[in-house]
């Protein structure tokens, strides 16, 4: 079929087969039979086993599993519990949250209608939208909803809502003129798409497009396309897994097979110290904390007005280095509002934002001018809307948004808007007309007063005015004045109206549209925009000061594109809009992408297509939107931000994380909240990985060389036990770094094996086996008994780790600074627990018996912490050591 919106209603209504009565109902059912019913389709749900046996599939879930494995061959039935336990917790909470994710699809089912008005058989019927076919003719008016794609046959004064398909912020008039086939969407004023509003006026269409033909349609095929992709933290994880367990499982058949040939060990001795080796050294605890060190991020985050959808996704935000986002309802307040008012020799910024009447004009000690008050007085009177205050303190409008607009500034002035209607009179009105584009009202006051209150297009009211209003009353009209103003607003982005009126006389009781044309006093104009919110604009310098791009993508047209961008501090040398996206290769696009900040008139295609080409180019995206445009590219950026007030159900269904307070300054808290559930993941991997190596080296060292072992398989698994529930778990709660905000983000793929990692790695498994081994003979060599030389071995590890938990808190900062009491609770709660559980250890009867151990002196355990604090003293002479380097470093850049 041709492009309904160019062809004429005489060649679409052909091609339809259809005609001024709409279709008869036998036709009708053949066409339903032929495209099926007007509704989106809905993919059968994933059945729930399926769903959790997903959950499974994970080399890190097979590595866990093993480890579980080998303590049941130890007799270590405890940990192998814990394991499980950990294996079955993570299972659940994927498999609840891939439940939610599959609602996003339903979600945009709601968007549609239910029942419309049509044209069968000759008559108006009422009928379900599910029955629609090409070719009906549908009744429109205001407050319904579009129930399919339709072109206009006939229309008056129609307004349309677009803004959750489109992003335009303004209600759309629309006409019944054909226009150009490669007009944008958002300027097809002749077609109305399923699910947006009717705002005012009456029309009648013929629709074109059902189901998933429509636009809607579109953005719901694209969504399915889109598959969830893993986050960078998945990703690292499950390359660290698998890494980890490669050198494991080599690790453990080189040993067995050193120790057979070597030492002549048996294969049974070899396997037993394999798996000891392999339980030393897979940080099992990993998973748990990672949940931990999320759900905490979760917790903080909701604090802070963003809800989690995805668990993982928490993470994200902390690597993300751009922001695309939507400016209306997102940046913007998506509530038109008066900003400008100009009168001939003066210009009154108006504060406050939405449809709250919080806010004032221009400085203190104007409001009292004749000129505010009269402004005040025709923006109320000549009106056809309201604002009403809900239960929940939202200010919410009843009509027209401009109308709304005009409405809170005169309750700025400081009106009783309801007082003044009730007692000026309305005799007459001449309602807006898009032909005329103006509206008049003739009120009379309660003295009797009779005044012609008038608000419009200014180039049509400066033709019917002869004065304008002054500081001191009327004088003559300056035409070119306010054709200057009038450009300077719409330079600005804004909508232009302007308001007049002149008294007449008492007895005067009705008005036709000459008694406007002439005579008119001009009062000001008013600039009308949907405007920046002011945490946005102190949201994106923090965003940059964080070395995170802030790109705006919008379905606004250019001009106020720009506007809002200047204010907002974004770049605006060029604004690039959706057709020429559309006419770009993929190589121009991507270009395009990391020099341009604002993109108009963009399609959901768009959208989507560039959060594409920057993750091609190895960014991590996060989009923010509110309408069924934004879905797709909500489902396909690295993380997905929807808004919780104002957004649609599918917005909010596609998105990771859901703002309710829509404020896009929220997202720079969660920012840092998403950096500090990296940096806590880090730092329990930088705690991790080392100690468990310096377990592993103690036996790995003793086989290799045939010493008698320090700590035996049992202890070792002792070991892994009370730090894995103690000590571990300690750095999930630590507070964010100062300064986390104004580092940039980590580099695109970076993982958690780091140069920083591996020099911890060495330095901490090398010393920490040194120290074991060292302590170990000097006791031997003292002729204490084997089982008591172990029992200092095994406590020495134990305040090892214990004391570089301490120095795990901070990267690069030393511990010997003040900043180590701040959040220090949690560490010292675990630290405490530990040395508790190591008291009952060493001297507990029944465990003396089962580890072999015996009962120290306090003497003993001086020697313990003095010869523990050595492998923290190396970590903390590295860090100390780094920080000079690193200085030296930036002074030779300088």
């Amino acid at each position: 079929m041709n492009a309904p919106h160019a062809c004429t209603e005489q060649e679409l209504l052909a091609e339809l087969q259809s005609g001024p009565e709409g279709l008869d109902s036998a036709s009708a059912a053949e066409r339903l039979a032929s495209v099926g019913p007007n509704r989106l389709p809905e993919e059968p749900p994933t059945p729930a086993w399926q769903r959790l046996l997903r959950q499974f599939r994970s080399l890190f879930i097979y590595v866990l599993m093993l480890s579980a494995g080998l303590s049941v061959m130890l007799g270590h039935y405890v940990d192998a519990g814990v394991i499980l336990a950990v294996v079955i917790i993570n299972g659940i909470i994927g498999f609840i949250q891939e439940g939610k994710a599959e609602e996003a699809l339903r979600a945009i089912l709601s968007m549609t209608t239910t029942v419309c008005l049509v044209q069968r058989d000759g008559q108006l019927r009422s009928m379900d939208a599910a029955a629609l076919v090409p070719g009906d003719l549908v009744q429109l008016q205001a407050g319904d909803r579009v129930p399919a794609d339709m072109r206009l046959l006939s229309s008056k004064e129609l307004r349309c809502d677009e803004s959750a398909l489109t992003g335009e912020s303004n209600p759309l008039g629309k006409h019944t003129m054909t226009v150009p086939v490669a007009t944008p969407l958002a300027e097809r004023h002749n077609m109305v798409f399923m699910g947006t509003m009717v705002v005012a006026g009456t029309a009648r269409g013929v629709v074109t497009n059902t189901g998933s033909s429509t636009e809607i349609g579109t953005i719901n095929t694209m969504v399915q396309a889109v598959a969830i992709s893993q986050t960078p933290l998945q990703k690292q994880l499950a390359d660290l897994a698998r890494n980890l367990t490669i050198a494991v499982l080599i690790l453990s058949a080189a040993i067995i097979a050193f120790g057979m040939l070597v030492h002549d060990y048996s294969f049974g001795e070899m396997l037993q110290g394999a798996i000891a080796i392999a339980v030393a050294a897979i940080p099992e605890e990993l998973p748990a904390i990672v949940t931990i060190v999320l759900a905490i991020g979760v917790m903080r985050m909701a604090r802070s007005n963003a809800l989690v959808r995805r668990l993982p996704a928490v993470e994200v935000l902390g690597s993300v280095d751009i922001i695309c986002t939507d400016k209306t309802g997102t940046l913007t307040a998506n509530a038109m509002t008066v900003r400008v008012l100009e009168s001939a020799t003066r210009r009154f910024e108006v504060s406050g934002e939405g449809y709250s009447p919080e806010g004032s004009i221009g400085e203190p000690g104007e409001a009292a001018l004749p000129l505010l008050e009269q402004a005040a007085l025709v923006a109320v009177l000549c009106n056809e809307s309201n604002v009403e205050k809900k239960a929940d303190g939202q200010w919410v409008i009843n009509g027209d948004p401009t109308e709304g607009a005009l409405y809170v500034l005169a309750m700025k002035q400081g009106l009783d808007a309801v007082a003044v209607n009730r007692t000026w009179q309305r005799l007459d009105v001449l309602p807006f007309e898009a032909e005329r584009r103006y509206m008049a009202t003739l009120n009379r006051s309660p003295e009797g007063v009779s005044q012609i209150m008038l608000k419009g297009a200014p180039e049509r009211l400066l033709g019917f005015c002869s004065q304008q209003l002054g500081d001191n009353g009327a004088e003559p009209l300056q035409a070119t004045l306010w054709h200057e103003k009038i450009i300077g607003l719409a330079e600005r982005g804004m909508r232009v109206m302007a308001l007049a009126y002149r008294n007449v006389d008492a007895d005067k009781t009705s008005l036709d549209h000459d008694d406007i044309s002439h005579d008119m006093l001009l009062i000001a104009l008013v600039g009308i925009s949907d405007p920046p919110r002011h945490e946005a604009i102190a949201a994106i310098a923090d965003s940059h000061r964080a070395g995170i791009r802030v790109m705006m993508i919008t379905g606004d047209n250019p001009v106020t594109a720009a506007a809002i961008g200047r204010e907002l501090g974004l770049n605006t040398e060029r604004v690039l809009t959706g057709q020429e996206l559309d006419a770009m290769s993929a190589e121009e696009l991507a270009l395009a992408a990391e020099e341009v900040d604002i993109y108009a008139r963009t399609s959901p295609a768009n959208k989507l297509q560039l959060v594409q080409s920057l993750q091609n180019h190895r960014h991590v995206v996060a989009m923010t939107g509110d309408g069924v445009n934004d879905a797709p590219a909500l489902r396909q950026a690295d993380i997905g931000v929807a808004m919780g007030l104002k957004g649609t159900d599918a917005a909010r269904e596609a998105a990771d994380f859901v703002l309710t307070d829509d404020n896009f300054a929220t997202i720079a808290r969660a920012v840092e909240a998403g950096r500090t559930v990296y940096d806590n993941t880090l730092k329990s991997i930088v705690f991790m990985l080392p100690t468990n190596l310096a377990e592993a080296s103690i036996i790995l060292l003793a086989i290799l060389f045939g010493w008698l072992l320090p700590i035996t398989a049992p202890q070792i698994l002792w070991i892994n036990m009370v730090t894995t529930v103690t000590l571990s778990l300690a750095l999930a709660f630590e507070a964010a770094e100062k300064q986390i905000m104004e580092r940039p983000p980590r580099p695109y793929g970076q993982g958690f094996i780091t140069p920083m990692l591996l020099r911890r790695l060495l330095l901490v498994g090398v010393s920490g086996a040194i120290v074991v081994f060292t302590i170990f003979s000097y006791y031997l060599q003292r002729d204490f008994p084997i089982d008591y030389a172990r029992t200092v071995a095994v406590n020495t590890m134990v305040m090892i780790e214990g004391l570089y938990l301490l120095s795990s808190r901070f990267f690069t900062q030393s511990i010997f600074h003040r900043d180590i009491f701040r959040g220090i609770g949690p560490v010292l709660i675990s630290i405490g627990l530990v040395i508790l559980v190591q008291l009952l250890f060493t001297y507990l009867p029944l465990s003396q018996r089962i580890f072999a151990v015996s009962a120290l002196t306090l003497q003993d355990w001086g020697l313990i912490l003095l010869a523990s604090s050595v492998v923290l003293m190396v970590v903390e002479a590295d860090k100390a050591l780094s920080m000079v380097f690193r200085k030296e470093g930036n002074q030779e850049a300088q």
